[in-house]
């Protein structure tokens, strides 16, 4: 998509906005919106609606400063082109850039893992409520479920990985449009639970469940709204089209993409809290599906019954599918590394098949095992995430005299305590 985006370019400066940058704004937008905003509704709408308006203001500078960091952090480096690998390693030395591949892999491998789980209670789902084909959820079932659905899921790997990107630039248009079609769709069955088990704000203020709410729910937020994998590419081709001021070009294409986002999804997620109750959201939780699963067999409207589940399968499909690459891309990398410092090589063939039997057979394991898909993007997806996208360029500013220039904003210290509250997630089984 990246690759797309930047020959149509004129490699000149322009003024005013172009047709350049709406292009970009749709790809960043297009690279945040995917399954995971199936999950946001549940954990930002349970705590009640306190928590939830709150989640909303902080929706935008959450996501703006955090991806203009990293934006600012690829354009520090040097040498014109280089990615944000390059760039590490020219800034930390090549240890950190094998960390930062290290943490790019775990990244992306739990998302991974997370969407295996996720297509196959969606599928079950399906099956059991609305054509009424009595599978069951038990162990055997979902062994033999997940296996047949991770292999049908990796036929489509096997075409390639242009096959794939343009299948996924494809589908992601239409999944926004039906996304907000079915919020609006929702708002007949808009009622007031939610705001009658609000309570008063100072009742929420001094409630701690508002505070475990707003906890748990920046890491979904982070993993939501999180297009980081984009940005490197995004950042280099701003750089060549606009030179010296590619840090302000680029910024007004983020808010812009931003805004659209937030706006987006949070009436999304608004629309769903609202047509539900808290105890709903719980139970949607409690069953490990998506909001749309729920709503699917929630409502007794046969247009949410049917729309609903085959949207959540699509969208998961596209997610599980674009995952998978950039997993395979950090986990080859990480091998090629080890094996390059014992003087060893690996023909890219047989990699890529060692690579997709150790997908396969993970993802086959943890789908059949069931864990909760919201801790996961808790413990695991939104916190390392958050390492990346939030604390390594605020790291970047305080060490780094290419991005000295930055230091002092009041905006730095938002990012840091949001990647360090994402972060802090990981130990809420240890002490919750």
């Amino acid at each position: 998509m990246s690759q797309a985006i930047a020959s149509t370019a004129p490699r000149s400066g322009s003024s005013g906005w172009t047709k350049h940058d709406t292009v970009w704004m749709l790809g960043l937008y297009g690279t945040a919106i995917g399954a995971g905003v199936l999950f946001l509704p549940i954990n930002a709408g349970i705590g009640g609606l306190w928590p939830l308006m709150l989640m909303a203001i902080l929706a935008l500078p959450l996501t703006f400063f955090a991806h203009r960091g990293l934006t600012r952090f690829v354009l520090s480096g040097s040498k014109e082109g280089a990615d944000i690998t390059e760039v590490v390693e020219e800034h930390f030395g090549l240890t950190a850039g094998k960390l930062i591949t290290l943490l790019y892999f775990f990244a992306i491998y739990p998302i991974l893992l997370m969407y295996s789980v996720a297509i196959t209670n969606t599928v079950l789902s399906f099956l059991n409520n609305q054509l009424h084909i009595e599978v069951g959820n038990g162990l055997a079932t979902r062994a033999v479920f997940s296996l047949a659905l991770i292999l049908g899921l990796m036929s489509i790997v096997r075409l390639g990985g242009a096959v794939i990107v343009k299948a996924m630039s494809i589908l992601v248009y239409p999944f926004v449009v039906v996304l907000m079609l079915l919020a609006l769709y929702l708002i007949p069955q808009w009622n007031s639970s939610a705001i009658q088990h609000a309570g008063s704000l100072s009742d929420a203020l001094s409630s701690g469940a508002f505070y475990k709410t707003l906890w748990l729910a920046i890491p979904v937020m982070v993993f939501s709204f999180n297009h980081s994998p984009i940005i490197s590419s995004f950042s280099v081709d701003q750089r060549k089209l606009h030179g010296a001021e590619a840090e302000q070009e680029s910024s007004r294409v983020l808010i812009r993409a931003h805004s659209m986002m937030v706006v987006t999804v949070m009436f999304f997620v608004f629309s769903c809290v609202f047509s539900l109750s808290p105890a709903d959201l719980a139970a949607a939780k409690a069953q490990n599906i998506s909001i749309l699963s729920y709503l699917a067999n929630h409502f007794q409207n046969p247009v949410i019954e049917w729309v609903a589940p085959i949207i959540a399968m699509v969208a998961i499909s596209k997610s599980f599918l674009g995952h998978y690459l950039g997993a395979k891309e950090g986990f080859n990398g990480l091998v090629i590394k080890q094996l390059r410092q014992r003087g060893k090589t690996i023909a890219s063939a047989k990699l890529d098949r060692c690579t997709a039997v150790f997908m396969i057979v993970t993802c086959w394991i943890i789908a059949t095992i069931n864990p909760s898909i919201l801790g996961m993007i808790e413990t695991l997806g939104g916190p390392v995430i958050a390492m990346l996208l939030f604390l390594m360029p605020m790291y970047a500013i305080k060490k780094i005299p290419a991005m000295k220039k930055y230091a002092g904003a009041p905006s730095n210290l938002f990012v840091v305590l949001i990647g360090l509250i994402a972060i802090s997630a990981i130990f809420y089984d240890l002490i919750a």
